[in-house]
């Protein structure tokens, strides 16, 4: 089968950063199912294990967490999925990625596709959903109030993939009023029309903007880039016994700040539940359909803002380059081998 991988990490800006190459086709046993990949998206976890990440063995390295196909084949304990069944998931980080014609998957964390959606529209949102959701409900619980707080969110990165989602989410299912950072017109224009009550420039100081808005100080902050950069300007801004999330990958976090305020402090990583098989696993299938749900009832809408035909190195790379240069809006798929 047709797949993407490389056997060195480093810059994509070498010839042999993604290359095309072929691969024996999986075979589904267990709780697995067998995919046929028909679209793929590109996020910046594909990117910074590219960058650092081996493979095992010599091998191949092969990315990609976010996918759309056809079920081709079931293993014998798979309950929920039989061979035709479309659906989408985000994959797990210890096996090998979706960048390939056909790739397995634990049934657990697949949820059936949207049917109002294409695949390309469908692939860009399971690793950003489940992300979001896990952030908002899961780690912030958001539902419960935070005494004397505005019922407020903060989310930093509103145009990225995972922030264009969790601004939709926070409309949906919350009563949350929704404050989003985006820097340029483009970008601040689209988290507006994603649903965003107000927005402000994460070029310019946080506390000082969410001051002006005249709300009171927000119950929550999801951080989902540049946390190091903004971090004093967010225990300036969050309300005392406020709740803090981020889902980036600071060098160096000093959270001392927080403490005179009693913040807590939430790491999101979806690949958690997957890497240590948790016995909650099955909350990410059954979250995408959810997900699924909302997009076909109206109620959200698709954050892919770019489109690239074939699957293949060369593209990957393009989308690789894209998201590296931190001014990527929405998601970036592939679709079609």
């Amino acid at each position: 089968m047709k797949a993407i991988g490389y056997r060195i990490p480093g810059a994509i800006d070498r010839d042999d950063a993604l290359v095309d190459i072929e691969l024996e086709r999986p075979r589904a046993s267990g709780r697995d199912i067998l995919v046929q990949v028909a679209a793929v998206a590109v996020n910046p976890a594909d990117t910074k294990v590219r960058r650092s990440a081996r493979p095992e063995d010599n091998g191949w390295k092969v990315l990609g967490w976010d996918a759309v196909g056809t079920v081709a084949e079931v293993g014998p304990d798979v309950t929920a999925f039989q061979p035709g069944d479309e659906v989408f998931y985000a994959g797990a980080l210890g096996r090998p990625g979706a960048n390939s014609e056909f790739h397995i998957v634990d049934e657990r964390i697949v949820g059936h596709k949207p049917k109002t959606l294409s695949n390309a529209e469908a692939a860009g949102l399971p690793l950003t959903a489940v992300t979001a959701w896990e952030m908002l409900f899961d780690r912030l619980d958001v539902r419960k109030p935070v005494p004397g707080a505005a019922n407020a969110i903060l989310i930093i990165g509103g145009a990225g993939g995972v922030g264009s989602i969790a601004i939709q989410l926070a409309r949906a299912l919350t009563d949350l009023t929704v404050i989003a950072t985006a820097s340029r017109p483009e970008t601040q224009a689209w988290v507006k029309d994603l649903g965003a009550h107000h927005v402000i420039d994460h070029n310019q100081p946080l506390a000082a903007q969410v001051e002006a808005l005249g709300i009171g100080a927000p119950a929550f902050v999801f951080s989902t880039t540049e946390t190091h950069r903004h971090l004093k300007e967010i225990i300036d801004l969050i309300a005392p016994q406020g709740r803090f999330g981020l889902i980036d990958d600071p060098d160096v976090l000093d959270v001392v700040g927080f403490k005179r305020k009693a913040v807590s402090i939430h790491w999101e990583l979806m690949f958690t539940r997957s890497l240590f098989e948790t016995p909650d696993m099955g909350e990410q299938g059954a979250l995408l359909n959810e997900v699924a749900k909302l997009i076909d009832d109206g109620r959200i809408r698709t954050t892919v803002t770019e489109v690239l035909k074939p699957i293949n190195a060369e593209n990957l790379r393009k989308a690789h380059a894209t998201i590296e240069s931190g001014r990527a809006k929405g998601k970036i798929v592939l679709e079609g081998f």
